[in-house]
């Protein structure tokens, strides 16, 4: 427990490049309720580490020589062995990475930050996605929309593009209530959970069960999933 009674969240920092691994660890550090318990220095060694380090937070390079991020996102995830849930995974990015975003995120991370942020920023993600819920950096996020929305249905999990004459709302949107719809589209807007509960008059542990809930019915691990599927469906309007 931190001096200002929150949590102390775990991270492993992962990076090819050790001057920016010492830079990183020196800005996480420096909060009280952040404990850098690891640094890796390529994808592989952050795979070995993550199941015996048990962070909260893997702060991920993408590009980086041998196994790439991408790869060490998925099989952390995908292989953690523990009962807890494993890591949330805050990918660093740059405009130029746009293709290894995109595979991040079918990969299961569920932040994205440019490596130019300031401290304060790179902070806030960090609480962002240990408490649960997605850094939808606008800057980011936007690319990824515009990049994802021009790819032909489908290549998206939870997006299969709809047959010739069909409504092309996909058939797992039907699923979900009304009230759930606007919970997904506040969250197609970066909404997070205490903003959309101001929105909609309810309580932040309701908005909580109702993203919850969203993400298991329509078969996404993130919010930046649902989000990506929210634009791709015209929830938000036309392209």
């Amino acid at each position: 427990m931190s001096l200002s009674g929150r949590a102390t969240t775990r991270v492993l920092i992962v990076d090819d490049q050790e001057m920016v691994r010492d830079a990183l660890r020196a800005v996480i550090d420096r909060r009280d309720d952040f404990h850098v318990v690891g640094t890796a220095a390529d994808g592989a060694q952050a795979v070995a580490l993550a199941p015996e380090l048990r962070p909260d937070v893997v702060v991920m390079d993408v590009r980086m020589p041998g196994m790439t991020g991408v790869e060490a996102t998925r099989r952390i995830l995908a292989d953690w062995p523990h009962p807890e849930p494993p890591p949330r995974v805050l990918v660093l990015t740059t405009f130029d990475l746009d293709e290894y975003v995109h595979s991040a995120l079918r990969a299961g991370a569920c932040g994205f930050l440019l490596k130019n942020s300031p401290p304060g920023q790179l902070a806030h993600a960090i609480r962002v996605v240990a408490d649960g819920e997605a850094m939808l950096a606008p800057s980011v996020t936007n690319r990824l929309i515009a990049a994802f929305t021009a790819l032909p249905a489908g290549l998206v999990r939870g997006t299969p593009g709809p047959p010739a004459g069909r409504d092309p709302l996909p058939d797992a949107l039907r699923t979900l209530t009304g009230r759930e719809l606007q919970v997904l589209v506040l969250v197609a807007r970066g909404r997070s959970n205490a903003q959309i509960a101001d929105d909609l008059a309810l309580t932040e542990a309701n908005v909580k069960s109702r993203v919850n809930r969203i993400l298991t019915r329509l078969g996404l691990d993130n919010r930046v999933q649902a989000a990506l599927l929210a634009h791709e469906a015209g929830l938000l309007g036309p392209r």
